[in-house]
Protein backbone atom coordinates (compact mmCIF):
# COMPACT_ATOMS: atom_id res chain seq x y z
CA UNK A 1 0.00 0.00 0.00
CA UNK A 2 1.38 3.48 -0.77
CA UNK A 3 2.11 5.90 1.78
CA UNK A 4 -1.16 8.59 2.08
CA UNK A 5 0.08 11.89 0.28
CA UNK A 6 -0.67 13.70 3.71
CA UNK A 7 2.43 11.94 5.24
CA UNK A 8 4.69 14.06 3.60
CA UNK A 9 3.18 17.08 5.26
CA UNK A 10 4.23 16.44 8.61
CA UNK A 11 5.07 18.61 11.22
CA UNK A 12 8.37 18.74 9.25
CA UNK A 13 6.63 21.18 7.13
CA UNK A 14 5.90 23.99 9.30
CA UNK A 15 9.00 23.55 11.22
CA UNK A 16 10.76 24.46 7.71
CA UNK A 17 8.46 27.69 7.28
CA UNK A 18 9.29 28.38 10.59
CA UNK A 19 13.07 28.43 9.89
CA UNK A 20 12.70 30.03 6.21
CA UNK A 21 10.63 33.52 7.91
CA UNK A 22 12.90 33.94 10.73
CA UNK A 23 15.73 34.16 8.58
CA UNK A 24 13.98 37.18 6.63
CA UNK A 25 12.51 38.55 9.97
CA UNK A 26 14.04 39.17 13.18
CA UNK A 27 11.26 39.77 14.78
CA UNK A 28 9.42 36.52 13.78
CA UNK A 29 8.79 34.10 17.46
CA UNK A 30 9.36 31.32 15.96
CA UNK A 31 8.12 29.04 19.14
CA UNK A 32 4.84 30.96 19.60
CA UNK A 33 4.43 30.32 15.69
CA UNK A 34 4.88 26.67 16.23
CA UNK A 35 3.17 26.56 19.10
CA UNK A 36 0.02 27.55 16.79
CA UNK A 37 0.79 25.65 13.85
CA UNK A 38 1.56 22.53 15.28
CA UNK A 39 -1.95 22.86 17.65
CA UNK A 40 -4.06 19.83 16.32
CA UNK A 41 -1.79 19.43 12.80
CA UNK A 42 -2.02 15.90 12.56
CA UNK A 43 -6.00 15.67 13.15
CA UNK A 44 -6.01 17.64 9.48
CA UNK A 45 -5.96 16.30 5.65
CA UNK A 46 -3.30 17.94 3.64
CA UNK A 47 -5.06 21.17 2.11
CA UNK A 48 -6.25 21.92 5.38
CA UNK A 49 -2.98 21.31 6.55
CA UNK A 50 -1.54 24.13 4.32
CA UNK A 51 -4.56 26.99 5.30
CA UNK A 52 -3.39 26.03 8.94
CA UNK A 53 -0.21 26.80 8.99
CA UNK A 54 -1.02 29.97 6.78
CA UNK A 55 -3.67 31.53 9.37
CA UNK A 56 -0.78 30.39 11.87
CA UNK A 57 1.75 32.96 9.94
CA UNK A 58 -0.54 35.63 9.71
CA UNK A 59 -1.34 35.57 13.35
CA UNK A 60 2.50 36.03 13.82
CA UNK A 61 3.63 38.37 11.31
CA UNK A 62 2.86 42.09 10.87
CA UNK A 63 -0.90 42.59 11.03
CA UNK A 64 -0.60 45.33 7.94
CA UNK A 65 -0.98 42.85 5.07
CA UNK A 66 1.22 45.36 3.07
CA UNK A 67 4.16 44.27 5.48
CA UNK A 68 3.36 40.80 6.15
CA UNK A 69 3.60 39.97 2.39
CA UNK A 70 7.23 40.82 1.31
CA UNK A 71 8.16 38.52 4.36
CA UNK A 72 6.57 35.78 3.01
CA UNK A 73 7.57 36.52 -0.04
CA UNK A 74 11.14 36.75 0.78
CA UNK A 75 10.54 34.14 3.09
CA UNK A 76 10.00 31.78 0.07
CA UNK A 77 13.67 32.63 -1.20
CA UNK A 78 15.28 30.73 1.34
CA UNK A 79 16.80 27.47 1.87
CA UNK A 80 14.00 24.83 3.79
CA UNK A 81 16.30 21.45 3.85
CA UNK A 82 13.63 19.54 2.36
CA UNK A 83 14.24 16.62 0.31
CA UNK A 84 13.11 18.04 -3.43
CA UNK A 85 13.03 14.28 -4.48
CA UNK A 86 9.16 14.28 -2.66
CA UNK A 87 6.27 14.12 -4.96
CA UNK A 88 5.24 16.86 -3.03
CA UNK A 89 7.67 19.02 -2.37
CA UNK A 90 6.46 22.52 -3.88
CA UNK A 91 3.44 22.19 -1.59
CA UNK A 92 5.75 23.59 1.21
CA UNK A 93 4.73 26.85 -0.81
CA UNK A 94 1.18 25.62 -0.30
CA UNK A 95 0.96 28.00 2.90
CA UNK A 96 2.38 31.05 0.61
CA UNK A 97 -0.01 30.55 -2.04
CA UNK A 98 -3.15 30.65 0.94
CA UNK A 99 -1.95 33.63 2.63
CA UNK A 100 -2.36 35.93 -0.53
CA UNK A 101 -5.52 34.06 -0.94
CA UNK A 102 -7.07 34.68 2.48
CA UNK A 103 -5.46 37.84 3.84
CA UNK A 104 -4.81 40.15 0.34
CA UNK A 105 -8.00 40.21 -1.39
CA UNK A 106 -8.07 44.15 -0.65
CA UNK A 107 -4.57 44.91 -1.68
CA UNK A 108 -5.22 43.05 -5.44
CA UNK A 109 -2.03 44.75 -7.28
CA UNK A 110 0.39 43.19 -4.42
CA UNK A 111 -1.46 39.93 -4.56
CA UNK A 112 -1.28 39.53 -8.21
CA UNK A 113 2.75 40.16 -8.08
CA UNK A 114 2.63 38.00 -5.06
CA UNK A 115 0.91 34.84 -6.97
CA UNK A 116 2.98 35.70 -10.58
CA UNK A 117 5.68 34.66 -8.13
CA UNK A 118 4.61 31.86 -6.24
CA UNK A 119 3.25 30.20 -9.09
CA UNK A 120 6.80 29.29 -10.20
CA UNK A 121 7.41 27.95 -7.35
CA UNK A 122 4.14 26.25 -6.41
CA UNK A 123 0.98 26.53 -8.49
CA UNK A 124 -1.31 29.38 -7.63
CA UNK A 125 -4.16 27.61 -9.04
CA UNK A 126 -5.99 27.60 -5.65
CA UNK A 127 -5.21 31.20 -4.28
CA UNK A 128 -6.30 32.93 -7.50
CA UNK A 129 -9.83 31.60 -7.51
CA UNK A 130 -10.93 33.81 -4.40
CA UNK A 131 -9.83 36.70 -7.16
CA UNK A 132 -11.60 35.54 -10.08
CA UNK A 133 -14.67 35.57 -7.84
CA UNK A 134 -14.25 39.04 -5.73
CA UNK A 135 -12.74 41.07 -8.51
CA UNK A 136 -13.77 38.79 -11.92
CA UNK A 137 -13.19 41.78 -14.24
CA UNK A 138 -9.70 42.70 -12.92
CA UNK A 139 -8.15 39.25 -12.22
CA UNK A 140 -9.21 37.87 -15.92
CA UNK A 141 -7.84 41.28 -17.13
CA UNK A 142 -4.35 40.11 -15.41
CA UNK A 143 -5.19 36.87 -16.53
CA UNK A 144 -5.41 37.76 -20.52
CA UNK A 145 -1.86 39.57 -20.18
CA UNK A 146 -0.31 36.35 -18.68
CA UNK A 147 -1.16 35.01 -21.42
CA UNK A 148 1.83 36.26 -23.17
CA UNK A 149 4.51 35.69 -20.33
CA UNK A 150 7.31 34.18 -20.70
CA UNK A 151 6.92 31.36 -17.76
CA UNK A 152 5.08 28.31 -18.91
CA UNK A 153 3.93 28.15 -14.90
CA UNK A 154 2.52 31.38 -15.42
CA UNK A 155 0.82 30.73 -18.84
CA UNK A 156 -0.52 27.36 -17.06
CA UNK A 157 -2.03 29.15 -13.87
CA UNK A 158 -4.19 31.09 -16.64
CA UNK A 159 -5.74 27.76 -17.61
CA UNK A 160 -5.81 25.84 -14.66
CA UNK A 161 -6.67 28.63 -12.31
CA UNK A 162 -10.04 29.20 -14.77
CA UNK A 163 -11.30 25.90 -14.49
CA UNK A 164 -14.96 25.31 -13.28
CA UNK A 165 -14.21 22.31 -11.56
CA UNK A 166 -10.77 22.55 -10.26
CA UNK A 167 -9.94 19.07 -8.46
CA UNK A 168 -9.35 20.10 -4.85
CA UNK A 169 -10.81 23.75 -5.19
CA UNK A 170 -14.10 25.45 -4.91
CA UNK A 171 -16.03 25.32 -8.10
CA UNK A 172 -16.70 28.17 -9.91
CA UNK A 173 -20.13 29.02 -10.67
CA UNK A 174 -20.09 32.01 -12.69
CA UNK A 175 -18.19 30.18 -15.24
CA UNK A 176 -20.11 27.09 -15.22
CA UNK A 177 -22.87 29.31 -16.52
CA UNK A 178 -21.15 31.01 -18.73
CA UNK A 179 -17.26 29.78 -19.85
CA UNK A 180 -17.20 32.46 -22.55
CA UNK A 181 -14.29 34.73 -20.52
CA UNK A 182 -12.91 31.12 -20.17
CA UNK A 183 -12.36 29.90 -23.41
CA UNK A 184 -11.59 33.56 -24.67
CA UNK A 185 -8.16 32.45 -22.70
CA UNK A 186 -7.96 29.38 -23.68
CA UNK A 187 -8.15 30.82 -27.58
CA UNK A 188 -4.83 32.40 -26.44
CA UNK A 189 -3.09 29.37 -25.38
CA UNK A 190 -4.25 26.87 -27.53
CA UNK A 191 -1.04 26.66 -29.84
CA UNK A 192 1.09 27.00 -26.47
CA UNK A 193 4.77 25.87 -27.35
CA UNK A 194 4.63 24.47 -23.72
CA UNK A 195 3.22 20.57 -23.58
CA UNK A 196 2.58 21.41 -19.43
CA UNK A 197 0.56 24.64 -20.49
CA UNK A 198 -1.46 22.30 -23.65
CA UNK A 199 -2.29 19.59 -21.07
CA UNK A 200 -3.98 22.41 -18.74
CA UNK A 201 -5.58 23.41 -21.38
CA UNK A 202 -7.36 20.52 -21.91
CA UNK A 203 -8.55 19.80 -18.79
CA UNK A 204 -10.15 22.66 -18.75
CA UNK A 205 -11.89 22.12 -22.13
CA UNK A 206 -12.68 18.84 -20.58
CA UNK A 207 -14.17 20.41 -17.03
CA UNK A 208 -16.42 22.98 -19.49
CA UNK A 209 -17.79 19.97 -21.08
CA UNK A 210 -19.30 18.80 -18.82
CA UNK A 211 -21.70 21.54 -18.55
CA UNK A 212 -21.98 22.76 -21.83
CA UNK A 213 -21.45 19.66 -24.37
CA UNK A 214 -22.48 21.44 -27.34
CA UNK A 215 -20.01 23.70 -26.92
CA UNK A 216 -17.49 21.63 -26.11
CA UNK A 217 -18.23 19.85 -29.61
CA UNK A 218 -18.37 23.28 -31.29
CA UNK A 219 -15.01 24.07 -29.81
CA UNK A 220 -13.02 21.46 -30.51
CA UNK A 221 -14.66 21.42 -34.07
CA UNK A 222 -13.46 25.25 -34.87
CA UNK A 223 -9.87 24.24 -33.43
CA UNK A 224 -9.15 21.29 -34.96
CA UNK A 225 -9.70 23.43 -38.59
CA UNK A 226 -5.73 23.69 -39.99
CA UNK A 227 -4.46 22.42 -36.75
CA UNK A 228 -1.09 21.22 -35.52
CA UNK A 229 -0.28 17.45 -34.42
CA UNK A 230 -0.14 19.34 -30.68
CA UNK A 231 -3.31 21.27 -31.13
CA UNK A 232 -4.69 18.17 -31.94
CA UNK A 233 -3.41 16.12 -29.01
CA UNK A 234 -5.56 18.89 -27.00
CA UNK A 235 -8.95 18.34 -29.09
CA UNK A 236 -8.21 14.76 -28.72
CA UNK A 237 -7.39 14.92 -24.59
CA UNK A 238 -10.45 17.62 -24.10
CA UNK A 239 -12.89 15.30 -25.54
CA UNK A 240 -11.60 11.98 -23.96
CA UNK A 241 -14.54 12.04 -20.87
CA UNK A 242 -16.98 12.74 -23.90
CA UNK A 243 -16.08 10.35 -26.15
CA UNK A 244 -16.62 7.78 -22.41
CA UNK A 245 -20.05 9.28 -22.06
CA UNK A 246 -20.91 8.23 -25.77
CA UNK A 247 -21.45 11.86 -27.18
CA UNK A 248 -22.31 12.36 -30.11
CA UNK A 249 -21.00 15.77 -30.64
CA UNK A 250 -17.85 14.89 -29.50
CA UNK A 251 -17.81 11.47 -31.16
CA UNK A 252 -18.46 13.61 -34.73
CA UNK A 253 -15.89 16.30 -33.90
CA UNK A 254 -13.15 13.16 -33.77
CA UNK A 255 -14.66 11.49 -36.81
CA UNK A 256 -16.53 8.78 -35.66
CA UNK A 257 -20.39 9.98 -35.80
CA UNK A 258 -21.06 7.27 -37.83
CA UNK A 259 -21.95 3.99 -36.90
CA UNK A 260 -19.45 1.04 -37.28
CA UNK A 261 -20.54 -0.86 -40.32
CA UNK A 262 -18.12 -4.12 -38.16
CA UNK A 263 -18.97 -7.32 -36.73
CA UNK A 264 -17.78 -8.43 -33.48
CA UNK A 265 -16.77 -11.92 -32.19
CA UNK A 266 -14.50 -14.29 -30.14
CA UNK A 267 -15.14 -12.56 -27.13
CA UNK A 268 -12.89 -13.51 -24.26
CA UNK A 269 -14.33 -12.49 -20.68
CA UNK A 270 -11.91 -14.63 -17.98
CA UNK A 271 -12.14 -15.54 -15.69
CA UNK A 272 -15.78 -16.03 -15.72
CA UNK A 273 -15.72 -15.88 -11.90
CA UNK A 274 -13.49 -13.42 -11.22
CA UNK A 275 -12.30 -12.63 -7.41
CA UNK A 276 -12.67 -9.37 -5.78
CA UNK A 277 -8.81 -8.59 -5.43
CA UNK A 278 -7.67 -10.11 -9.24
CA UNK A 279 -7.95 -9.11 -12.53
CA UNK A 280 -10.20 -9.73 -15.37
CA UNK A 281 -8.96 -10.06 -19.40
CA UNK A 282 -11.46 -8.97 -21.81
CA UNK A 283 -11.05 -9.76 -25.73
CA UNK A 284 -12.46 -9.91 -28.86
CA UNK A 285 -12.08 -9.91 -32.45
CA UNK A 286 -13.29 -6.47 -34.55
CA UNK A 287 -14.19 -7.07 -38.29
CA UNK A 288 -14.57 -4.93 -41.26
CA UNK A 289 -18.01 -6.12 -43.22
CA UNK A 290 -17.57 -3.57 -45.46
CA UNK A 291 -14.75 -3.51 -49.12
CA UNK A 292 -13.97 -0.37 -47.84
CA UNK A 293 -10.85 0.81 -45.68
CA UNK A 294 -12.83 1.96 -42.12
CA UNK A 295 -11.05 3.26 -38.79
CA UNK A 296 -13.18 2.24 -35.93
CA UNK A 297 -13.14 3.81 -32.27
CA UNK A 298 -12.91 0.63 -30.33
CA UNK A 299 -13.42 0.48 -25.96
CA UNK A 300 -15.41 -1.60 -23.51
CA UNK A 301 -17.68 -1.02 -21.14
CA UNK A 302 -18.08 -2.89 -17.60
CA UNK A 303 -21.45 -2.49 -15.53
CA UNK A 304 -19.65 -2.31 -11.88
CA UNK A 305 -22.56 -3.59 -8.98
CA UNK A 306 -22.66 -0.84 -6.72
CA UNK A 307 -23.65 -1.27 -3.24
CA UNK A 308 -27.05 -0.52 -3.80
CA UNK A 309 -27.48 -3.64 -6.07
CA UNK A 310 -27.89 -1.04 -9.00
CA UNK A 311 -25.04 -1.35 -12.08
CA UNK A 312 -22.91 1.35 -13.23
CA UNK A 313 -21.04 1.30 -16.50
CA UNK A 314 -17.36 2.31 -16.47
CA UNK A 315 -15.34 2.78 -19.99
CA UNK A 316 -12.12 1.73 -20.59
CA UNK A 317 -9.86 2.68 -23.54
CA UNK A 318 -9.04 0.30 -26.19
CA UNK A 319 -7.54 2.34 -29.40
CA UNK A 320 -8.74 3.29 -32.99
CA UNK A 321 -8.48 0.93 -35.35
CA UNK A 322 -7.24 1.35 -39.27
CA UNK A 323 -8.93 -1.78 -40.94
CA UNK A 324 -8.73 -2.96 -43.98
CA UNK A 325 -11.37 -4.11 -46.04
CA UNK A 326 -13.04 -7.43 -44.61
CA UNK A 327 -9.87 -7.24 -42.12
CA UNK A 328 -9.97 -8.74 -38.45
CA UNK A 329 -8.11 -7.44 -35.61
CA UNK A 330 -8.40 -8.50 -31.95
CA UNK A 331 -8.34 -6.15 -29.04
CA UNK A 332 -8.08 -6.66 -25.45
CA UNK A 333 -7.14 -5.59 -21.92
CA UNK A 334 -6.74 -6.57 -18.42
CA UNK A 335 -7.95 -5.03 -15.31
CA UNK A 336 -7.49 -4.75 -12.17
CA UNK A 337 -10.85 -5.86 -9.58
CA UNK A 338 -9.24 -4.18 -6.90
CA UNK A 339 -10.52 -1.74 -4.35
CA UNK A 340 -9.03 2.11 -5.02
CA UNK A 341 -10.00 5.22 -4.08
CA UNK A 342 -11.95 6.19 -7.50
CA UNK A 343 -13.45 2.43 -7.40
CA UNK A 344 -14.71 -0.33 -4.76
CA UNK A 345 -15.68 -3.38 -6.29
CA UNK A 346 -18.78 -5.44 -4.56
CA UNK A 347 -19.93 -9.31 -5.42
CA UNK A 348 -22.46 -9.91 -8.18
CA UNK A 349 -23.14 -10.44 -12.29
CA UNK A 350 -21.64 -7.97 -14.28
CA UNK A 351 -22.13 -7.05 -17.73
CA UNK A 352 -19.57 -6.52 -20.33
CA UNK A 353 -20.46 -4.12 -23.64
CA UNK A 354 -18.34 -3.56 -26.31
CA UNK A 355 -18.37 0.08 -27.21
CA UNK A 356 -17.78 1.01 -31.35
CA UNK A 357 -17.52 4.49 -32.18
CA UNK A 358 -19.60 5.43 -28.69
CA UNK A 359 -22.38 2.64 -29.24
CA UNK A 360 -22.57 -0.34 -27.01
CA UNK A 361 -22.83 -3.81 -28.12
CA UNK A 362 -23.03 -6.59 -25.69
CA UNK A 363 -20.43 -8.74 -25.11
CA UNK A 364 -20.67 -11.28 -21.83
CA UNK A 365 -20.46 -11.16 -18.47
CA UNK A 366 -18.80 -12.43 -15.40
CA UNK A 367 -19.64 -13.38 -11.86
CA UNK A 368 -17.64 -11.52 -8.96
CA UNK A 369 -16.94 -13.25 -5.57
CA UNK A 370 -15.42 -12.54 -2.71
CA UNK A 371 -11.72 -13.20 -2.09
Amino acid sequence: MAEPLVAQYGPDVPRAIARMVAAVHRRFDTNAFLHDALNGYEALALMPRGKHIARALQRHLPQDYAQALPIVLASAEQPHGRDPDLSLASFLYLPHTVFVAEFGLGHFELSMQAQHALTQRFTAEFSIRPYLQQHPDATLARLMAWTQDESEHVRRLVSEGTRPRLPWASRLPAFQRDPAPVLALLEKLKDDPALYVRRSVANNLNDIGKDHPALLAHTAQAWLQGATPERRWIVKHALRNAVKRGEAGALAALGFGATANVAVGQPAITPPRAVMGGSLNVAFDVTNTTAQPQQVLVDFAVHYVKANGQARAKVFKLKTLDLAAHETQRVGKKISLADMTTRKHYPGHHRVDAILNGRAQALGAFDLTPG
